[in-house]
């Protein structure tokens, strides 16, 4: 193998640039990389792939002077998520917004237990930050998609303690069993459990937590009907159990009456979650597509 110099070693890990007037780091890279997002130079920056002459740096906001030498790795990091089971969608040094899969738990429910924030955990720590992530949310294990985890007390706090002036909207997709007559509507009643834990709806109070839940028609065949669900409370298994209220429980919900199950798992999506920033106020939206298999039951029927 032929022998490279250092310069010519470097040339083959790195891309190098050169300051040519007073910046920060962040200003910089959007500037000398074509294309490249704030949120993937945010990421370079805290997956340790930039230095600035010859130092290590993480901070987004490092101050540049004229003659300084940025190097950035053209390789992926060995740090950075790979998992089946959730896909990162935002990452600050507050908050980690996640896409979650069906089928795992969102946080163990007994020690040891496999679930988002045990992989989460392991992520952290690979990257040599020195965090947790706080559970501030969570969907049943059968549900997928978008979630969003404290990285910081301070944020944790926030969100537990404001969750409803900050998370300002949060919608589900879902197949319902069944076609549905409305073309949508508001169920309102008051949720509890049981010593078995299964989650029973009065439409008066019954001791429990009241909940609410909008719903609109997206599409309906003779077998199945899309709706878009917005949540005005969070209780567990709200969705759920009020779409069994209206005779129309979700599609692979046998714990909630459903006798179908086209997609082998449970049809229920959240898609989409707004909320404002725990730590600065920043407005943040997020949204996911509606899943392809659930579309694709309303072709050609």
């Amino acid at each position: 193998m032929k022998n490279l110099s250092g310069e010519q070693y470097a040339a083959t890990k790195y891309n190098e640039y050169t300051v040519r007037e007073s910046s920060t780091l962040l200003e910089f890279l959007m500037q000398e990389i074509h294309g490249i997002s704030r949120n993937k130079a945010k990421d370079i920056l805290q997956g340790r792939g930039i230095s600035v002459d010859g130092k290590l740096v993480t901070r987004y906001d490092h101050p540049l002077e004229p003659g300084m030498v940025v190097r950035v790795s053209k390789h992926r990091r060995k740090t950075e998520l790979d998992s089946r089971w959730i896909r990162i969608v935002y990452e600050d040094k507050d908050i980690i917004v996640i896409e979650k899969q069906p089928g795992i738990l969102s946080a163990a429910s007994t020690g040891g237990q496999f679930c988002v924030k045990t992989i989460l955990d392991e992520y952290f720590q690979r990257r040599h930050f020195k965090c947790h992530a706080h559970v501030v949310h969570r969907l049943d294990r059968d549900t997928s998609g978008l979630m969003v985890y404290a990285k910081t007390i301070e944020a944790a706090m926030c969100l537990e303690n404001d969750w409803k002036g900050r998370v300002f909207d949060r919608r589900y997709i879902a197949v319902l069993g069944g076609e549905m007559d409305k073309e949508g509507g508001t169920v309102e009643s008051w949720l509890k459990d049981n010593n078995a834990c299964v989650t029973f709806s009065s439409p008066t109070d019954n001791g429990g937590k009241l909940a609410i839940t909008h719903f609109r028609v997206l599409n309906k065949n003779e077998k199945f009907t899309l709706v878009e669900l917005r949540l005005e409370t969070g209780r567990k298994n709200q969705i759920r159990v009020h779409m069994a209220d209206l005779g129309h429980p979700v599609c692979g919900d046998d714990k909630y009456g459903s006798t179908q199950n086209p997609l082998h798992r449970l049809c229920l999506h959240a898609y989409r979650l707004f909320l404002y920033h725990p730590v600065t106020g920043q407005r943040m939206e997020f949204e996911t597509p509606y899943p392809t298999d659930f579309l694709n039951l309303f072709i050609n029927h």
